[in-house]
């Protein structure tokens, strides 16, 4: 695990109760760890991209450059400054070449295929130029030779997937600071205030600005493009994300139950952006954060009454995942991703009543999800939006869609012209699509598990059935989509909960609704972030 950084001084606590669960004289971290969040992640993508950052009213800006041949430069200014990025041709053609061992649509998965890969004894990174990929380590197999290498025997081996991505580079993108009306050259930015709040206004609009606590960095990643970093202590930022992820209106308990979930996941998930020398992004790859621009009392408050508090299983942060809404059933680790199940992320009815009983009616039976999802009452969200939704889908927009998700992955498959039809062949007990089969005129095959959702834009999780449809048409016009849910369904439901809180249920019984044999407990030294 990465070494962090703790701004702590730690103090001894008498016995008191908080949210139902009494502690003893357990070791509380007064401050903060400091986390670095990629607020944006791909500066310089687009031509001539530009950002302003502002002082607030009476402050100034303290910047940090380094210039070429490494000479540091500090400035101050009460003024806003501009990024842009400019574009410098090479002397030469550079090559850039990465060899790619694996596209998937989310982290879970790439960060197992990355386990797989290790095993084998291939040093591997992970890496998200757009989608997730899984890279040969650069540093290891640094040459052509060696890459090809590599290349030949996996695909002798049979890995059809993995593809050298070859570039000629022919220039590349430089940021252009401009402050004061003076112009620098910099790749590495440091900028503070001496109220550490900075505004970042990314279109030039009023309405587009947010508002940043601590300081922020921008600095190179590994796609030839730039990525902004907040330096941001723990608290602060699960302030930022809880308006964002629940939002400012909902009960206490919900808003308690989503900044205990939040601070779980922050810490479990500090690996993600090794390769670009980040933690955690801002958006719903992992959680939605824009600064504090949209704080509240409500979520304040919540974030101050679980200060310090994280929800662990065997003395580790739990795999602390959520979604918008489950649609009546939660899902196994396994029903969504590759890896192994986590004892505390189950199928479980997301109901307090008898509504259905899935130890006698498991969901993996055709007749039986089907009923299922036509039932509408007794559950905690029902009467919500995307609790049960219909989309239909014609053959054409259906190919498109397919096209694209193929050609992403690189799939033997991205070459066919027409999807002839699509078929459930296999379900998870809590009703998740484990398999679809797709027959087209390139050839049959199968979409695995959260594969789905990025294969189609119509689904809004895996949890739906297929519906063919003519319309009056003497062939198959196309099919609807009828399911259930919004996300990956797996752990805590963010519409569920706020049910469960109007119903007077406590943070702590919602979290342990939601996440069986957990336990809350205050951050300490002793607990573990993560094992592989």
């Amino acid at each position: 695990m990465k070494k962090l950084f703790w701004r702590s001084s730690y103090s001894m606590v008498m016995m008191f109760s908080l949210l139902g669960v009494t502690f003893v004289r357990s070791p509380i971290v007064r401050n903060d760890i400091l986390l670095k969040v990629g607020i944006i992640q791909r500066f310089g993508a687009a031509p001539k991209d530009k950002l302003q950052i502002l002082p607030l009213k009476g402050d100034r800006l303290r910047l940090k450059l380094l210039l070429e041949k490494n000479i540091q430069q500090t400035i101050f200014t009460s003024n806003p400054i501009q990024l842009e990025t400019v574009t410098k041709k090479l002397p030469q053609p550079e090559l850039a070449e990465i060899l790619v061992l694996g596209n998937y649509r989310t982290y879970e998965t790439a960060e197992d295929s990355a386990q797989k890969w290790h095993s084998q004894g291939i040093e591997v990174e992970i890496a998200q130029p757009e989608h997730w990929q899984v890279w040969a380590k650069r540093d290891v197999y640094s040459t052509p030779l060696l890459r090809r290498l590599l290349l030949q025997d996996l695909q002798t081996s049979g890995d059809k997937e993995v593809y050298l991505d070859t570039k000629l580079r022919q220039q590349l993108q430089q940021v252009n600071l401009v402050v004061n009306g003076q112009n620098y050259n910099s790749n590495y930015l440091e900028i503070s205030s001496s109220r550490h709040l900075l505004r970042v206004n990314r279109e030039e609009k009023r309405d587009n600005t947010n508002l940043y606590p601590g300081s922020i960095i921008l600095q190179p990643n590994a796609y030839g493009t730039y990525t902004l970093v907040n330096e941001v202590p723990l608290e602060t930022y699960i302030r930022g994300v809880l308006p964002d992820e629940i939002g400012n209106d909902v009960p206490k308990a919900a808003a308690e139950a989503q900044a205990i979930i939040a601070r779980t996941y922050a810490l479990r998930n500090l690996r993600r952006f090794a390769i670009d020398n980040y933690q955690l992004c801002a958006d719903t790859n992992c959680q939605v954060y824009s600064g504090l621009s949209r704080v509240s009392t409500n979520t304040d408050w919540a974030c101050a009454s679980t200060r310090g508090l994280v929800l662990t299983y065997n003395q580790e942060l739990i795999d602390a995942l959520y979604s918008s809404n489950t649609g009546g059933v939660t899902a196994a680790f396994s029903d969504i991703w590759r890896g192994s199940d986590r004892p505390y992320l189950r199928p479980k009815l997301d109901a307090t009543t008898s509504v259905w009983d899935l130890s006698t009616k498991t969901l993996n039976n055709a007749h039986n999800f089907q009923q299922f999802m036509h039932l509408q009452t007794g559950f905690n969200e029902s009467g919500w939006s995307f609790f049960r939704w219909r989309r239909e889908t014609s053959m054409q927009d259906i190919t498109k869609g397919l096209q694209k998700f193929l050609q992403a992955k690189n799939s033997p498959y991205a070459k066919l012209h027409q999807v002839q039809s699509l078929a459930v062949t296999k379900r998870s007990l809590s009703g998740h699509i484990l398999e679809l089969a797709v027959k087209s005129d390139a050839g049959s095959f199968v979409l695995y598990k959260d594969e789905v959702r990025s294969a189609f834009t119509a689904p809004m999780s895996t949890l739906f059935y297929l519906q063919p449809l003519n319309k009056d048409k003497p062939y198959l016009w196309g099919y609807a989509f009828i399911g259930g849910g919004l996300g990956h369904g797996v752990g805590l439901s963010q519409i569920g909960t706020q049910s469960l809180a109007r119903a007077g249920w406590s943070s702590a019984k919602i979290l342990q609704f939601y996440y069986p044999h957990t336990r809350i407990q205050i951050l300490n030294k002793e607990i573990k972030f993560f094992s592989n």
